[in-house]
């Protein structure tokens, strides 16, 4: 079933408010609508399963990793009508370019992935794909200190806030990060 026009949807907020749930749900709908679907996911974000994206929560679905954006333009079928990219963050800012033409070629694009790092700072392409986007979805989380709504990301090192100026790329789930909202997001040395 191919669609009448492309598009990019956005699926953003913070880790553990329900972004890969909801691109899934998304796909699940798509599939059920009898649409041809492909997924991709960068290499980097081996936390789960290497050929699957999955929530914290612990649904999944099929996907290809690449190491860079560039590497799904070619595997993209043509009978393909809904694309989606997981962990976007973490691609380079060609996926902006890749994503309108995907979508210039009447392929529904759906993109899920951190609007900002741990320091509270925007995440790689986000900005640009929130910018080219039809529709998009920011989600919370719960504040893991006052149970308020969270937007952001707190890395954490032995318990403790990250600094500033550690490495913004480190793969992992509860272990390293927690939501917080604006008041109890904590970047010492920012």
């Amino acid at each position: 079933m191919r669609h009448t026009s492309g598009s990019i949807e956005v699926i953003t907020g913070s880790m553990f408010s329900g972004k890969t749930d909801e691109l899934i749900r998304r796909l699940r709908r798509a599939r059920i609508a009898k649409q041809s679907v492909q997924v991709f996911k960068p290499g980097i974000d081996n936390r789960y399963a290497v050929e699957k994206v999955t929530s914290h929560a612990g649904s999944e679905f099929d996907a290809t990793p690449v190491a860079r954006a560039a590497d799904l333009v070619p595997l993209v079928r043509p009978d393909t009508t809904v694309v989606a990219l997981d962990e976007a963050q973490f691609f380079e800012p060609e996926v902006g370019g890749i994503c309108q033409g995907l979508a210039a070629r009447g392929v529904r694009v759906i993109v899920a992935g951190l609007d900002q790092d741990f320091r509270g700072e925007p995440f790689g392409p986000m900005p640009m794909l929130l910018s080219l986007a039809e529709h998009v979805d920011k989600l919370h989380a719960i504040c893991a200190v006052c149970g308020g709504e969270a937007s952001r990301t707190q890395r954490l090192i032995d318990n403790r806030p990250a600094l500033y100026d550690d490495p913004v790329v480190v793969v992992g789930a509860s272990e390293l990060y927690e939501a917080r909202c604006r008041e109890h997001h904590v970047v010492p040395r920012r």
